[in-house]
């Protein structure tokens, strides 16, 4: 469904520093300096995969969404989507897909949702009866049937963002390009917009390429995850995979029934935290089943588990960003 070859996007950015002098002297002589957002990545996506894409701030992430959605017209290299050119943006092609950008909406602020939603039937040349089953589809999915009527200055940040998503998919596309869909929601509707996300793929057999921080969405969404770092591609597979291949430890993590001891802890393995009544603790996973043992031997466990370390720990040893 989406095929990437040698994807380069190049941007020839002006500097200078800061000061009147400077100022003044850029207006005869500008230096520039070429940055590279995506500098040759490649990798292929099949239809209705669910693929997280994943990378710093400034990994070229967003970029490559606007390439793919052919808002950007690459540098070099080639990017198809269903066999289509996304930059000659033929209406066959956009009927395919569509791009929800967190930080942006289409919904006109005074106007009711319901007002966009028939906005954009009339843009796609949705026939009438289509529309009302996609749009009572949608409503239902996101359980929005309460607010599409109200105007969008008087809904809350979690109602905005999910008829955002009912607009964005009015026309029922094939690809959908998500970057950050859950910013700035809270833990509910977070959850909520995931659940939709899952829901419309596995219905539609849409192919998904999300971006985000939260690493909550990546983990309930995305088997794979694609990620790249200064433009270039580092680590394209499964997620578990990138979890052994970068935090080989697990995780393991008591409650305990009292104030455990430190000397006791250290004994056990790498201790992660340490509470009043509970601890967390990094161990190779060749030895857990040793170091639960003697936990309950050693200790006064109420509860214990075994987990995969978090995932906001793997992207950060990826990138190299944990203090040490």
């Amino acid at each position: 469904m989406i095929s990437v070859r040698g994807l380069h996007k190049h941007y020839r950015v002006a500097k200078r520093d800061a000061g009147l002098r400077a100022a003044v002297s850029s207006l005869f002589r500008r230096r520039y300096e070429t940055v590279r957002a995506v500098d040759g990545i490649d990798f292929e996506i099949a239809k209705g995969e669910r693929v997280g894409f994943l990378g710093p701030n400034g990994a070229g992430k967003t970029t490559t969404l606007k390439v793919l959605a052919g808002l950007l017209h690459p540098t070099s290299g080639d990017a198809r989507v269903d066999g289509h050119e996304p930059r000659r943006r033929k209406e066959a092609f956009l009927r395919e897909i569509t791009l929800v950008l967190g930080q942006k909406q289409q919904l006109i602020w005074d106007l009711p949702p319901s007002e966009t939603f028939d906005l954009n039937r009339a843009i796609y040349g949705i026939p009438r009866a289509t529309y009302e089953k996609t749009k009572g589809e949608l409503v239902e999915l996101l359980r929005i049937g309460d607010v599409v009527g109200r105007p969008t200055r008087q809904l809350s940040l979690g109602e905005r963002m999910k008829c955002e998503l009912a607009a964005a998919l009015i026309h029922s596309p094939k690809v959908l390009f998500l970057d950050e869909p859950t910013i700035g929601l809270d833990v509910s509707m977070q959850s909520i917009v995931r659940d939709f996300i899952l829901r419309y793929n596995e219905r539609h057999g849409a192919t998904i390429i999300l971006t985000s921080h939260n690493m909550a969405d990546v983990a309930a969404l995305c088997p794979r995850v694609i990620v790249i770092d200064h433009g270039k591609l580092v680590f394209d597979g499964e997620l578990d995979e990138l979890v052994r291949r970068t935090s080989p430890n697990k995780r393991v993590v008591l409650t305990l029934a009292s104030k455990p001891d430190g000397a006791a802890l250290a004994a056990l393995g790498t201790v992660v935290r340490a509470g009043e009544a509970s601890a967390e603790l990094s161990v190779p996973a060749s030895e857990v089943s040793r170091v639960v043992a003697r936990a309950l031997a050693t200790l006064t466990v109420e509860d214990l588990t075994v987990t995969d370390p978090p995932l906001e720990d793997v992207m950060a040893d990826v990138f190299g960003a944990r203090p040490t």
